[in-house]
C-alpha cells in the first residue's frame, strides 16, 4: 500500500508541474532546426533528436505515431530551458544603422513536454503528447536597429506554439505498425519597435506593437514503423502543413491578411542494434519553409508594389532545410544509460535576406548533445540532457535594399539547452 500511496503522489505532483511549465510556456525562444526544436523528448534530445526508429517514451508519439506500438503504457513529464544568444551587425549604411546589436533581452526561456501512452491491444496503442515549440524571438532592449528610421522602444518578435497530438497506431503485421495523429495547434505572436516599415504595409495599423495575438490550427501526422530483426528497425513520417487562423493583430505585416501556417515536413530514419546494450540511430528530414508565404517569401515583392500583409507579400525569405541527425545510447547497466549525438540542419536564411531575420535569426546549424537516463525505482526514472549549438554568423551579400540606406546586415545565433524529463511506467 504505501508503494502504491508513493507512485499516485508522484503521478500527482509530475502532472501538476506539467501544468504549471505550460502555462510558463507563454516565452518561447528561438529553436535549432529553424525555428523547431531539434528533437522532442528527453531521451531523443541527448541522441541529437535522432528518433524516428527508435522510440523510447510517450514523446515518441511526436516523432513517429507508429513507433507507439513498440512502448509500453507510461507516461512522461518534461522541461527544457532554452538560452540562445542572438544579435546583429550593420555596416555601411547611409541611414544611419550602423552598429552591432544584441537581441538578447530576453533569456532564458522554458519549453515543457507532457506524453501518455496506453496499449489497448495486442495490437492497437493510443497516446497523447503536448509539447511547446517557440521561434522568431528576438529583444533588442539596448539599442533598436531601426530606431534612425524613426522606431522607438524594443525591438523584436515572438512567436509561440503548442502542439496537441493524439495518436492512434496499430501493429497491422508482426513488428509493423500505421500510426496516425490529429495535430492540433494553439500559437501566439507579437512584434515591437519597428514602426517605420508599417508605411508599407497594406493594413499599417496592424502591423507592429499590437500585443500577443492567438490562433488556432490543425493538420495530420501519419507514420510507419518496422521492427526488421531484433537488431534493425525502420521508421517514417509525413506531416502535413498546419493549416492556421490569420494573426489579426499583424495582418499588415504577414502575407496573407496575418497568415502564419506551419510548414510540411517529412522524414525517415533507421535503428541499429549492433550489441544489446548499443543502439545507434539516425534520421534524415526535410522541413518545406518556402511553402508558407510569411516565412519564405524573400522581402522582393515589397520593391514590385506589394505590401507587406497582402497576397503574395514580403515574408522572411526562409529556403527549405534538410536536417540530419545521428545518435547512440549505452546501457551501462538496468539503472543506467547514457547518450550522445549530433545534428546537422541547413541554414534557412539566404545572405540577400539577413536584414529582416534581424527580427529571427535562425541560423544555427551543428547540434551537439549529451544526455543519461537513471532508474529511481517503482518504475520511475529521470532523464536529463544537455544541448549545445555553436554560433553561426550568416554575412548579408545585398542584403539592406536601397530605400533602407543600403549597406549589410549580419545575423548570428547560438544555443544552449538543458532539461530533465520524469518517466512512469503504468
Amino acid at each position: 500500500m504505501a508503494a502504491t500511496t508513493s507512485r499516485s503522489d508522484v503521478l500527482r505532483t509530475f502532472a501538476l508541474a506539467g501544468a504549471a511549465a505550460f502555462a510558463l510556456a507563454s516565452n518561447a525562444a528561438q529553436a535549432t532546426d529553424g525555428y523547431f526544436l531539434n528533437g522532442k523528448g528527453a531521451k531523443a534530445k541527448g541522441m541529437g533528436g535522432a528518433a524516428i526508429a527508435y522510440p523510447q517514451d510517450g514523446m515518441s508519439a511526436a516523432n513517429n505515431p507508429a513507433s507507439i506500438t513498440a512502448v509500453d503504457a507510461r507516461m512522461d513529464v518534461g522541461v527544457e530551458i532554452f538560452i540562445p544568444k542572438r544579435g546583429a551587425s550593420i555596416s555601411g549604411n547611409g541611414a544611419g544603422l550602423d552598429g552591432d546589436y544584441s537581441g538578447n533581452g530576453s533569456n532564458p526561456f522554458v519549453l515543457p513536454e507532457f506524453a501518455y501512452v496506453r496499449p489497448l491491444s495486442d495490437s492497437v496503442t493510443v497516446a497523447l503528447a503536448i509539447n511547446g515549440n517557440g521561434g522568431m524571438n528576438t529583444t533588442y532592449e539596448k539599442a533598436n536597429p531601426f530606431a534612425a528610421f524613426g522606431a522607438t522602444g524594443e525591438a523584436g518578435g515572438d512567436l509561440k506554439q503548442i502542439f496537441i497530438t493524439p495518436t492512434a497506431a496499430v501493429e497491422f503485421a508482426e513488428g509493423h505498425s500505421f500510426g496516425v495523429s490529429p495535430i492540433l495547434l494553439i500559437q501566439g505572436f507579437r512584434a515591437n519597435g519597428i514602426q517605420p516599415f508599417a508605411m508599407a504595409s497594406a493594413d499599417p495599423t496592424n502591423f507592429t506593437d499590437r500585443g500577443n495575438d492567438w490562433t488556432f490550427g490543425a493538420g495530420l501526422r501519419v507514420g510507419y514503423f518496422g521492427e526488421l530483426t531484433d537488431q534493425v528497425s525502420i521508421g517514417a513520417f509525413y506531416q502535413s502543413t498546419i493549416w492556421s487562423g490569420e494573426f489579426d493583430k499583424y495582418a499588415g505585416l504577414f502575407a496573407q491578411q496575418g497568415g502564419f501556417d506551419v510548414p510540411t515536413s517529412y522524414g525517415a530514419g533507421i535503428a541499429i542494434r549492433p550489441t544489446p546494450d548499443i543502439v545507434l540511430a539516425a534520421d534524415i528530414k526535410r522541413i518545406e519553409y518556402s511553402g508558407v508565404q510569411s516565412v519564405g517569401n524573400p522581402l522582393a515583392p515589397l520593391f514590385s508594389g506589394v505590401p507587406f500583409g497582402a497576397d503574395n507579400g514580403p515574408g522572411f525569405g526562409w529556403r527549405d532545410v534538410t536536417v540530419f541527425k545521428l545518435g547512440a545510447d549505452y546501457a551501462v547497466n538496468e539503472g543506467l544509460t547514457v547518450r550522445a549525438g549530433y545534428g546537422r540542419s541547413d541554414n534557412p536564411i539566404p545572405a540577400s535576406e539577413t536584414f529582416v531575420n534581424i527580427l529571427a535569426p535562425g541560423v544555427v546549424q551543428d547540434h551537439f548533445t549529451v544526455g543519461a537516463t537513471v532508474g529511481i525505482g517503482e518504475g520511475m526514472e529521470l532523464t536529463g540532457f544537455v544541448m549545445h549549438a555553436p554560433k553561426n554568423e550568416v554575412q548579408g551579400a545585398g542584403s539592406i535594399p536601397l530605400p533602407y540606406g543600403g549597406g549589410e546586415a549580419d545575423i548570428r545565433l547560438s544555443e544552449t539547452s538543458f532539461g530533465l524529463e520524469f518517466g512512469i511506467e503504468l
